[in-house]
């Protein structure tokens, strides 16, 4: 049994005195680990990082098998994230949610998205907002998409500005004007098929939207939580914000 694909570097861990056991979230063979000898070696160390972009060739004796891994580099994002702590929270919270996917199941849609990600690490002013639609896209993979399409009491798809954190649909201004405290704010950008610029606030509430969706329908039924460098990303981001470093 073997293949050869791209994919993500997710995870690694050491397994004995030289290799490790990394973890690649793959284009057509999905989230897949694999036993890399040497990889523990100085050699090795670079590329084996979170969030690398390499060329992978897998092989086992049986497809149940944990089976070898050999990587070759194609674009190092760990290095350039981590000159910035931000980015490199938000790359490692990416890595760590990816987990949540099905072990070999394929999702070539969110690996599309997940480089598109990736390429805008080394800009601030971008990729919270991506990482946060990424979140929302993450959701849908899992089963769990979020309904922004139309509000849920009127069926129009005018002036949605909120999302029931029960259903998971969209909700607009007027439907939502008498429960808008128990509502969650629908950051525009976030909306199906509409360019919207960011409005000071919109990528704050756009992870609070998708943070409730991950913990109510992913994480709590798996009796997960979640992971701490999202934490320590939207803390870094709110620092920013304060500080007019970032958008």
């Amino acid at each position: 049994m073997n293949w050869s694909d791209e994919g993500v570097i997710l995870s690694v861990r050491p397994h004995g005195e030289t290799a490790a056991v990394v973890e690649v979230f793959t284009r057509a063979h999905g989230r897949h680990l694999g036993l890399v000898h040497g990889g523990r070696s100085r050699r090795a160390r670079p590329v084996l990082q979170i969030g690398n972009h390499v060329d992978v060739s897998w092989k086992a004796r049986l497809a149940d098998h944990l089976g070898h891994i050999n990587v070759e580099l194609i674009r190092g994002y760990a290095a350039a994230a981590m000159e910035d702590p931000a980015a490199l929270a938000g790359l490692t919270s990416l890595s760590a949610l990816a987990r949540l996917l099905p072990e070999r199941d394929p999702h070539p849609n969110l690996y599309e998205v997940t480089l598109f990600v990736l390429a805008y690490l080394d800009d601030a002013s971008v990729w919270p907002a991506l990482l946060a639609r990424w979140e929302l896209a993450l959701l849908d993979e899992l089963g769990f998409g979020l309904d922004l399409t139309q509000c849920a009491a009127t069926g129009v798809n005018d002036d949605l500005i909120y999302v029931s954190p029960k259903s998971g649909r969209a909700v607009s201004a007027s439907a939502g004007e008498p429960y808008r405290d128990k509502l969650l704010a629908l950051p525009p950008f976030l909306l199906p098929g509409r360019k919207a610029a960011l409005a000071p606030g919109d990528v704050e509430r756009s992870f609070e939207l998708t943070g409730h969706f991950l913990e109510t329908r992913v994480l709590g039924s798996r009796e997960e939580t979640m992971p701490e460098p999202r934490a320590r990303m939207l803390a870094l981001l709110k620092r920013m914000n304060a500080d007019g470093t970032a958008a």
